[in-house]
């Protein structure tokens, strides 16, 4: 593809949310804080090139683009083998 020397590459994820509320009293929720993302390269390749190469991995980044863009959520639950529908939780078949 690129055809650029890469000797070494390592990327690391820090996600920082809160998790909350009660499980009992059915008032749990999550909300997120951010996602870092750290990301180490080992190459003689020139900066431009670099820079090309990684701004390609981050366009194509499945996780980040979850992240960043909005996402439909369609959830879908069976239970004993039928479909099992809760308002405001899942869609209706």
């Amino acid at each position: 593809m690129m055809k650029m020397k890469v000797s070494g590459a390592n990327c690391r994820v820090m996600f920082r949310k809160h998790l909350g509320g009660s499980v009992l009293k059915g008032t749990v929720f999550n909300r997120w804080e951010s996602v870092d993302t750290f990301l180490k390269l080992d190459s003689d390749e020139a900066a431009d090139k670099l820079a090309h190469l990684i701004k390609n991995a981050k366009a194509g980044c499945f996780a980040e683009g979850l992240i960043v863009q909005p996402v439909t959520l369609n959830s879908h639950v069976e239970v004993n083998g039928k479909p099992f529908h809760i308002e405001g939780v899942t869609v209706k078949n």
